[in-house]
This record gives structure tokens, C-alpha cells and sequence, in this order.
């Protein structure tokens, strides 16, 4: 996903209020290893892992996501992309090729189907972002991204992409030997409470969004998930802000949290708040998904001077110790997961801080490579998954650890 400028909240603001809620909170020592669920381990995709121009091999990177203990990914499924035309009328002659026929719109489902697959052909779980929308249902948002301007286009295209990922998918049927990995979990778009992604204030239109979003899901497919849009700087004060529009809380069955702050042991302060929020309005049942959370190594490098950002040896160690207190924290948070920002970043003199976030990096001259923060990130996340090698599919062990 885009990362505006202000979209975190800085910890020196946010951590006198979370120490004062949590009261120190007590010890959040980390046992060497602690067991997790399959998927646990995520990471975002996006940056040059998405922009075609870039010229990035994918199937290398999503090999080299299973070696280093990835088992989820998330990314955004553009709207924007896939369906540019409101009608066939509108498509350019010569252009017709490249799209299908879903509810009448003409679609392309080649960017989403190429993630699909590599993903299912390593046991890798997808967590779509639905987002951006098409300037043929597109409403002008001053501050930043434009927004739907009416729920119902939205909802169905996200119709249309159950009926092509779901358990029963097109796509699936059109790949026999495919190992399937249905999609499950969708996301109904990225940092509503940020004024580049939606209007504020953002409860009522956004909940008239997820609620469209939330009866074409299940429609179908009854037992996928809705992911609440990802919320971020003092997320736990804008899950009151949803409770508050009648009928919310019927329409999400995860929260969503971007949970950016200095140390991996404010990470976990940060959920504590979201936590406690969530039990404070109802959601006590309700599970908790850490989509986004990074350490950029734009010490020096940046105009961006964000408290959390640190150097590349400084990202490595942060890393390194935010794995395993995100593992030992998983059952008191009802944490099912979390998604480290970003795999891959594009890196180069003066590029905004969250360009510095990546594992990877990319540089103008097309390279890739790794960063310290990758090899404490596989040993990490091995060590997580009981696991001192990958086998051939995400939750299989080449070689116990």
C-alpha cells in the first residue's frame, strides 16, 4: 500500500499514552521459541513487488519468501486496475482481449491471478487489500486517495473476485494441477481513518462501505472472513468511532490494526490498547490482525524523520526481537497474525522513510538485495515454526529445528 507522509502515529506522541493505560504493563519477556499457528508469518507486498516496470522476478522473491519462513502475504487488489471501464463500450478497440466478462464490467484478473498462483504453488495464504478505486466510481477525497462514490460497483467486484479465488473459484478450476488456496480473508480497504485514504470524519461512510462489502462476501461465500480496513496512529480510540454507528459490528469478523511505533515492545503496548479497546465495545470475541508494522533503516537517509526510524544494523535487531513477543503475546491479544512492512522496498537518496522498510531493497539500477533485517527475520520466523529449513510448501519442514 501507499505510505503518506503522516500516516502513523509517532511514538514519542503515542507512548505516554500507552504507558499510562497499560501502567508499565510488566514484563514481556519472550521464551526462545514459541509455537505458532500456520500463517502466523506474514509479510506486505508492494512497492517495486508490484509495479510491472520494475522488471522484479517474482517467482525468485516468493521462493525466497518460503525459505525465510513466510507462510501469508498481503497485498492490494487494485480496483482501479482491474476494472478501468465502466462498460464495453468504453474499452479501447483493440483492447477487449485483455479483459472478461464479471456483472457486465469488463475485468482483468492478470496482475491478481499472477499473485494467486505463486502463492498457491508454495502453500502461501493471500490476504487482499480491496482498494483504489476507478474514476467511473470514484469521488474526489482532497487530502489524498479518491473513494467510492457509491458501495455498490465495490461490492461487486469484490463478487466477482470470491467467484474467481473463493473455494468454488473460476480461477481454481481453470488450474487442475494447482494445489488450491482459497482464498479466505478479504480486506475492505487500507487506513480509513486517515485522511489520505477516506474523508474524515470516516465512521458512517466507511461503515456504508463495509457493509456493502460485507453482504456481497458473504453472499458468496458464507464462511469467508471481512477484514476491517486496517486502522493506525491512535487506532484504539477509532474502533469506538465504528462502535458507534449502529449495526458495525455485525459487519467484520477481524480487526485490523497498522501498529507503527519506535520498539517491538511498544508494537506490543500498541495491541494491548487495541485489545482492551476492542473488548470495551463488544469486540471481546473478535480476533486481532497486525497487517503492518516496520522498523525503515532511513536513519540518515530520508527527509522523513520519524522517531522509528532507525540504520539497517538498528532494523535487524528490532526484528530480531519483535517476532518472538509478537508469538508470546498471540493468545492474550488474540493475535491470529501479523504482516512485517514491507518485503521489498525502493530504495534511493532522499526517498521517503517507509522506502527504507523493505527486508529487501531495490535500487535504480534494477538490483535486489538483501538487507541484515532478512536473515534475522528467517531466523526468527524458523525458529517460530519449529523449523531449521522450509520444505517445498509454506507449514512443511525440510528440517526440524
Amino acid at each position: 500500500m501507499t505510505r503518506p507522509f503522516a500516516s502513523a502515529c509517532r511514538a514519542l506522541l503515542c507512548a505516554p499514552l500507552i504507558m499510562v493505560a497499560m501502567g508499565g504493563a510488566g514484563a514481556l519477556a519472550a521464551p526462545a521459541a514459541a509455537a505458532v499457528p500456520p500463517g502466523f508469518v506474514g509479510v506486505d507486498v508492494d512497492g517495486p513487488m508490484v509495479a510491472s516496470a520494475e522488471g522484479i522476478n517474482l517467482a525468485q522473491q516468493f521462493d525466497l519468501m518460503l525459505r525465510s519462513g513466510v507462510e501469508s502475504v498481503r497485498v492490494a487488489f487494485s480496483w482501479q486496475q482491474a476494472q478501468p471501464y465502466a462498460s464495453w463500450s468504453q474499452v479501447p478497440a483493440g483492447q477487449t482481449g485483455q479483459f472478461v466478462d464479471a456483472g457486465g464490467i469488463p475485468t482483468s484478473f492478470v496482475a491478481t491471478d499472477q499473485i494467486v498462483q505463486l502463492a498457491a504453488q508454495r502453500g502461501l495464504r493471500v490476504l487482499p487489500t480491496v482498494i483504489y478505486a476507478p474514476s467511473w466510481d470514484a469521488r474526489a477525497n482532497a487530502a489524498g486517495l479518491p473513494v467510492p462514490h457509491s458501495p455498490g460497483p465495490y461490492a461487486a467486484y469484490l463478487t466477482a473476485l470470491v467467484r474467481r479465488y473463493g473455494p468454488r473459484g473460476s480461477f481454481w478450476a481453470g488450474h487442475p494441477g494447482l494445489h488450491r488456496q482459497p482464498i479466505r480473508l478479504w480486506q475492505i480497504w487500507n487506513e480509513p481513518n486517515l485522511d489520505y485514504y477516506w474523508p474524515q470524519p470516516f465512521a458512517h461512510s466507511y461503515v456504508d462501505l463495509l457493509r456493502a462489502a460485507h453482504a456481497a462476501i458473504k453472499h458468496a461465500d458464507p464462511d469467508a472472513q471481512v477484514v476491517l480496513g486496517a486502522l493506525t496512529n491512535t487506532a484504539w480510540t477509532y474502533i469506538g468511532q465504528i462502535a458507534r454507528v449502529a449495526g458495525a459490528g455485525r459487519l467484520f469478523d477481524v480487526v485490523a490494526v497498522n501498529a507503527f511505533t519506535s520498539t517491538p515492545r511498544r508494537v506490543i503496548l500498541f495491541l494491548t490498547l487495541v485489545r482492551r479497546a476492542m473488548d470495551n465495545v463488544g469486540e471481546r470475541g473478535t480476533p486481532l490482525l497486525a497487517t503492518e508494522m516496520s522498523f525503515p533503516s532511513a536513519l540518515g537517509k530520508s527527509p522523513q524523520n520519524f522517531d522509528w526510524n532507525t540504520t539497517e544494523s538498528g532494523q535487524a535487531r528490532d526484528v530480531a526481537r519483535l517476532l518472538p513477543l509478537l508469538a508470546a503475546q498471540r493468545t492474550r491479544l488474540s493475535l491470529i497474525g501479523f504482516d512485517y512492512y514491507t518485503w521489498l522496498g525502493a530504495e534511493y537518496p532522499g526517498a521517503p522513510a517507509f522506502n527504507f522498510a523493505g527486508l529487501l531493497r531495490w535500487q535504480n539500477d534494477g538490483t535486489v538485495s538483501a538487507k541484515p533485517a532478512l536473515s534475522a527475520f528467517t531466523r526468527a520466523a524458523l525458529a517460530l515454526e519449529g523449523c531449521r529449513r522450509i520444505g517445498r510448501r509454506a507449514g512443511t519442514c525440510a528440517a526440524r529445528g
